[in-house]
């Protein structure tokens, strides 16, 4: 039986579900589900383009290295990407909080492809393969407009969240 997520934006009050891919990305699938419910800071890609994502402290007891892993994400996928705190820790990306970064051991970004043509390389750190684990299966045409309006209007006191869905 398939197990689903939500994946919101809280203050744009938008709300998407997604199917886990539990065949394809199992030890993932059981970290975030396990980990459930997450959420934080919601930033907009820089590099990879169509591409919301929060950054979260280590959750899971083990890191589930690479499965199912893609550099050229779709539309609807929901991926998982493990960084050090120096590979965040370059204050080009612009997070205010970079010093915190280069602190912390991990740092689990998740994160939601919302449009076409999106190339997942970095000019620091090359190629950055994301684990897929989920696709959306309802809701991503709201939450793409949502995600638009993150670039265009700012991601500033907006969250991003993922719970897990109640059945049907």
């Amino acid at each position: 039986m398939s197990r689903f997520i939500t994946i919101g934006l809280e203050s744009r009050g938008v709300t998407a579900r997604a199917r886990l891919l539990d065949d394809a990305a199992p030890r993932t699938c059981a970290a975030v589900w396990d980990a459930l419910p997450l959420g934080g800071q919601v930033y907009h890609g820089k590099y990879a383009r169509n591409e919301i994502y929060t950054l979260l402290e280590t959750f899971s007891p083990r890191d589930p290295g690479r499965e199912n892993t893609t550099v050229t994400p779709i539309p609807g996928d929901v991926c998982w990407f493990t960084f050090s705190g120096d590979d965040l820790g370059n204050p080009a990306y612009g997070y205010e909080t970079e010093e915190e970064h280069r602190q912390q051991g991990a740092i689990i970004d998740l994160a939601v492809f919302y449009g076409r043509n999106n190339l997942l390389i970095n000019g620091d750190q090359g190629w950055v393969p994301g684990n897929v684990f989920a696709t959306i299966t309802e809701g991503l045409d709201e939450l793409a407009a949502a995600c638009q309006d993150i670039w265009m209007g700012g991601a500033r006191g907006e969250s991003l969240t993922f719970a897990r869905a109640t059945t049907p």
